[in-house]
């Protein structure tokens, strides 16, 4: 008698994914897929990995070594992501366990989404849309000015992707940008981007907008503190759409409240930052109660429809190349003993 075909690999799904993606991961393997909108527990993420050859990832899940020793059948975790500040490397690494990033999918629509955050903020714009729908807009009057970007100085905390696309989408608005990067461009990178480089001090003195585009990493760990913020000109807009803990919120709210900083807009927040034991479990009360200085959107720097689509499966195309025996395209370590079969 012909013997029973192999057990498919599994792959445990821990967010929403497109079914394009479900289509494509299921001729391969069993797909245990969180269907809801929610995150899974953490409890409920590590009982679906414990038998698990695979697992596709996101922002919300954290992945540490305890994680690990529970799910010794992984293979392969896929980020579908591209800051992986959530996820150890090296201990995924010590137990031959592939680790891959999506790095390119996500740069357009964050840049885009820093631009939208500069002109909401500088402009008032949700002011202006609080005003229209309250019943009290009779008409033009002689409110709301607030500072355009043409002609303006804006300083780019990085240049890394997200730093060169955002400079990229800056081009048109005549302003002289700034930036500063602990690995700074060569000389015809800056020229090609309008770009100068100055020290980070200079960078906060001169800027009239400051954009916040570093990862985050111990090195950049509240890296706009109370003494840079101190440094800002005078009622110049702070924005960060990069990783929520890079800015010390409190200290936002204090510059905000002093009237020294003149607006802040954030994508990102501290209290998202789950690998970090001493995170906030909320986003910043006092910044909340300040709207007419403040602009927020709920982490939706990479939320454009085919750009998701595109995230999650390239992920899931890392996670069948590694349970078919190759290499991940994608990878960002190399196993000290790759899984069996990879």
């Amino acid at each position: 008698m012909p013997s029973a075909p192999a057990p498919r690999p599994t792959v445990a799904v821990a967010n929403w994914v497109h079914p394009e993606v479900h289509a494509y991961l299921q001729p391969h393997t069993r797909v245990i897929a969180n269907e809801t909108r929610e995150p899974w527990t953490s409890a409920e993420l590590r009982a679906h990995c414990q038998a698990a050859d695979a697992l596709i990832g996101f922002m919300t899940e954290t992945v540490d070594d305890a994680f690990l020793a529970a799910c010794p059948r992984l293979k392969i975790v896929a980020c579908a992501l591209k800051g992986f500040d959530n996820y150890d490397v090296a201990a995924c690494t010590r137990r031959g366990i592939w680790i891959t990033i999506v790095t390119d999918l996500l740069t357009a629509p964050t840049a885009e989404l820093t631009v939208g955050h500069l002109i909401a903020l500088a402009r008032h714009m949700p002011a202006g849309d609080r005003l229209v729908r309250s019943g009290g807009f009779e008409g033009w009057r002689p409110t709301l000015y607030g500072t355009g970007l043409d002609g303006s100085t804006i300083g780019l905390i990085g240049a890394g992707a997200v730093g060169k696309a955002v400079a990229r989408r800056l081009a048109g608005f005549r302003s002289q940008l700034l930036y500063w990067d602990r690995n700074p461009l060569t000389p015809d990178q800056e020229d090609a981007l309008r770009l100068t480089y100055v020290s980070l001090e200079e960078l906060a003195a001169r800027s009239d907008f400051v954009c916040v585009c570093i990862p985050l990493n111990p090195d950049s760990y509240r890296k706009v503190d109370g003494h840079f913020l101190a440094q800002m000109k005078p009622g110049a807009l702070l924005v960060n759409t990069a990783r929520g803990s890079v800015v010390d919120e409190d200290a936002v709210a204090d510059a905000l409240e002093s009237g020294h900083l003149g607006g802040y807009a954030a994508d990102v927040f501290e209290m998202e930052d789950w690998a970090l034991p001493d995170r906030p479990r909320e986003v910043n009360a006092r910044l909340l109660a300040m709207p007419e200085r403040t602009f927020f959107t709920p982490h939706i720097g990479s939320a454009v429809d085919r750009i998701r689509r595109d995230i999650a499966m390239q992920a899931a195309q890392d996670v069948v190349e590694v349970l078919q025996g190759r290499r991940p395209p994608h990878a960002i370590n190399e196993p000290v003993q790759a899984p069996a079969g990879a």
